[in-house]
């Protein structure tokens, strides 16, 4: 009897050790937990790629599983309605929705301008030969925007402000950032707003900038931002702050490893060897620029993006 009972025990330990290591990692760690992220398939998030090819956030126990979407404000709608428990979002999508009320809360920068007029991985370009010169001549003319009425078409206004023209008399088309190129070459659109990767691919084809429109806007813009709702943050509050320095870490890393930035883009959103050796690298400081904010805020104002003026210290972590 003892030594069936010593049998049953031995197999029981068996039993549980096998379901341990069912559940756990090569290094031991617990297995991560699936969180869903809402980004944009452009240079701007390549640390969170990075983060998660080089481990930091399964150390953290979170299994990233992250989703590519048009612009900010689908991410946006995708945390309200629990879709993600993150995204990245570009400040006036996030800027216009907690002016909505809904409960939004920022846990970490996601990208910056360089500050540097004609080296920025934003701007707005036009087809080689276009009568297009300044941001000035782009009154009248149809220009391309990944969203309407975001944070590109402000930006723009605020270039063509800059260079003494009328931004009143700007019009914006929708197209996603993959098809921009091939709406210039083709005609739909006089002009573009473009970020990394598509900046370069625009760049390399004969393409000419004609405006930064981050840097004219503010000296080193805060230009999007990892966020999260209050829900997430009350019911998971760990989570919240596993993701927070995960991300903090990738953010940092890929400000040293501008080679590994180049690499990983490319495994995300396609580009040639051409487009990746001549990227503009944005900026991933770990800090936000509030008073960059405060600008995009009053200009989505004066353009009517936003109903009423943002509570901006309600955003900021």
């Amino acid at each position: 009897m003892r030594r069936t009972i010593a049998v049953f025990a031995a197999l029981a330990t068996m039993l549980a050790s096998s379901a341990c290591t069912s559940k756990a990692t090569g290094d031991n760690q617990p297995a991560g937990t699936k969180v869903a992220v809402g980004v944009i398939a452009i240079i701007d998030v390549a640390p969170i790629y990075l983060g998660k090819a080089k481990g930091f956030f399964s150390r953290r126990g979170i299994d990233l599983e992250l989703t590519a979407e048009q612009g900010g404000g689908p991410i946006v709608k995708g945390v309200i309605a629990g879709k993600y428990q993150f995204g990245f979002s570009n400040v006036t999508s996030l800027m216009a929705a907690q002016a909505d009320g809904a409960p939004l809360k920022a846990v970490a920068s996601g990208v910056a301008s360089t500050g540097r007029s004609g080296r920025d991985f934003s701007a707005v370009v036009v087809r080689d030969g276009s009568p297009i010169h300044t941001a000035k001549d782009l009154v009248g003319k149809k220009i391309g925007v990944n969203i309407l009425k975001n944070i590109g078409d402000t930006t723009v206004r605020q270039s063509v402000r800059k260079a003494g023209g009328d931004a009143t008399g700007l019009k914006f088309e929708a197209i996603p950032f993959p098809q921009m190129a091939g709406a210039l070459r083709s005609g739909k659109v006089d002009a573009a707003w473009v970020v990394e990767p598509q900046l370069s691919e625009i760049l390399t084809s004969g393409g000419n900038v004609v405006a930064s429109n981050f840097v004219d806007t503010a000296s080193d813009l805060t230009v999007a931002l990892y966020f999260t709702s209050q829900t997430t943050i009350g019911q998971n509050p760990k989570l919240v702050a596993d993701f927070t320095a995960a991300i903090r870490e990738s953010l940092d890393y890929a400000a040293g490893h501008p080679e590994e930035v180049r690499d990983v883009v490319g495994t995300y959103t396609p580009i040639n060897d051409t487009v990746r050796i001549s990227m503009i690298l944005p900026s991933w400081p770990e800090d936000i620029n509030r008073a960059s904010l405060e600008k995009v805020a009053q200009l989505g104002h004066k353009d009517g993006i936003f109903k009423k003026t943002p509570e901006i210290d309600q955003l900021l972590p």
